[in-house]
């Protein structure tokens, strides 16, 4: 943002600190008001014509508008992608611990990407990974809802769940 004697413009139409207008002054006509009221100029419309400049607290102004990016930025929730590995042949036991798990991550907030590795020539008989891979989406769905369905990628098969937003 363009300020005090970094302004070009040789006319601005001038806003005074209270927001009402003072027309269109030169810019040290505009300058000499501002040290008066021991303020800046600062341009907030550089392509208007003429370019359109406020009197105004730059420090202050600034302070403010770091503040509202904090505040936005602490109200942002990051999103985190939780990789829980199944294999086609899982055994019941191993299959329950991976869920607990998954749903851990779900009930935190985080998104989960389960995925099956095939080994050897396991890749021949896909329909059992994605079995698996449909009944721990299904044991999930009181928690989650399925954002991509079951795909190949190579020798591994992966679907991703996200967690319901209740409302």
């Amino acid at each position: 943002m363009l300020l005090n004697e970094g302004i070009r413009a040789r006319e601005v139409r001038l806003i005074d600190q209270n927001g009402e207008q003072l027309g269109i002054k030169s810019k040290n006509e505009a300058l000499e008001i501002a040290t008066r009221v021991n303020l800046d100029v600062v341009l907030v419309a550089p392509n208007a014509k003429p370019p359109v400049a406020r009197i105004m607290d730059y420090g202050k102004f600034k302070f403010e508008q770091q503040k509202k990016e904090k505040e936005a930025r602490k109200n942002q929730k990051i999103i985190n992608i939780k990789e829980v590995r199944l294999s086609p042949t899982i055994d019941e036991h191993d299959f329950n611990t991976k869920l607990r798990n998954a749903i851990k991550f779900l009930e935190k907030g985080d998104k989960v990407k389960a995925s099956i590795r095939f080994k050897g020539r396991a890749i021949t008989h896909k329909e059992i990974g994605q079995r698996v891979l449909v009944r721990f989406a299904e044991a999930c769905k009181e928690v989650a809802a399925v954002e991509s369905h079951p795909k190949m990628d190579g020798r591994s098969m992966f679907m991703v769940l996200a967690p319901k937003i209740d409302k």
